[in-house]
């Protein structure tokens, strides 16, 4: 009977507990060390994803989330691993940030905010065509964004893959993007208006800050035809954004040596990530 008694007690107390006390289950799949961390790797909403916990979480379960070439220059995401944050990705590769990978994305966004008790509002990462995904998904769900560090980010496709620019561009990565976005032509494709540089205006309204870090001579992805563009615009709607460009620079290598102007940037902007 006394056994009985404390389980019941036990029940009590969880279903009293607070939401975010209750939305802590373990991660399933594949346990591996990165970086001296664990990793864990399994399947969302059919994608392939993973988490990166810190050896001690913030109380906040403060969290960044990188969009593409996930583990390249990873200095930025191993120091916050040390401040107690989580790392995530899933891989929507070839999806170019169109709506259905936003969708994916939504899907992952709620596996982990409902099971696992991450903050309500993520720092988003975007890499190269990263920067596709993290800047729609922001427009998507702008109430869900804590800021934003892009990274020589792609924020038109038709400057790349699609190079009607002074990029190159990428023919088959074009080909790919047009098939992602249901395009019948490539005429519908650049007659297309939710480009990132076209869909400022909920980021900004939700006051999301935005760092912006690029190579002054970066060929493959402009700076002139991407970031430079983001920047005038996301001014001139009163958004907040940053940029640093690194002179003697190309599109590589992506971040910092010393990643801390970017870990202070998202430390400023993280709920209660100190």
């Amino acid at each position: 009977m006394s056994q009985l008694i404390a389980l019941l007690a036990a029940a009590t107390a969880l279903a009293a507990a607070p939401a975010s006390e209750n939305r802590t289950m373990p991660f399933p799949g594949k346990k591996t060390a990165w970086h001296g961390f664990d990793r864990y790797g399994f399947v969302v909403d059919g994608r392939p994803c993973c988490v990166v916990a810190p050896r001690q979480a913030a109380a906040a379960r403060p969290w960044i989330w990188r969009a593409r070439f996930f583990g390249h220059e990873p200095q930025t995401d191993i120091a916050l691993l040390q401040r107690g944050f989580h790392l995530v990705y899933i891989d929507v590769a070839n999806l170019f940030g169109s709506p259905k990978a936003v969708a994916h994305w939504d899907a992952f966004y709620k596996t982990l905010t409902e099971q696992h008790g991450f903050a309500s509002k993520a720092v988003l990462e975007g890499m190269s065509r990263g920067g596709l995904i993290i800047f729609n998904w922001a427009a998507a769900n702008p109430d869900k964004v804590a800021g934003i560090y892009a990274d020589a980010p792609v924020c038109d496709f038709k400057s790349w893959p699609g190079g009607k620019g002074k990029s190159p561009g990428a023919p088959q990565a074009w080909r790919l993007c047009m098939q992602a976005y249901g395009f019948a032509s490539e005429d519908e494709a650049l007659a297309y208006d939710k480009n990132p540089i076209d869909n400022l205006a909920p980021l900004a309204r939700a006051r999301i800050p935005i760092l912006s870090v690029c190579g002054a001579d970066d060929k493959v992805v402009p700076v002139a035809e991407n970031t430079a563009v983001v920047a005038e615009r996301y001014k001139k709607l009163g958004g907040d954004i940053a940029t640093i460009i690194k002179p003697n620079n190309g599109h590589h290598p992506h971040s910092l040596e010393d990643p801390a102007p970017i870990v202070d940037f998202i430390l400023k902007h993280a709920p209660a990530s100190r």
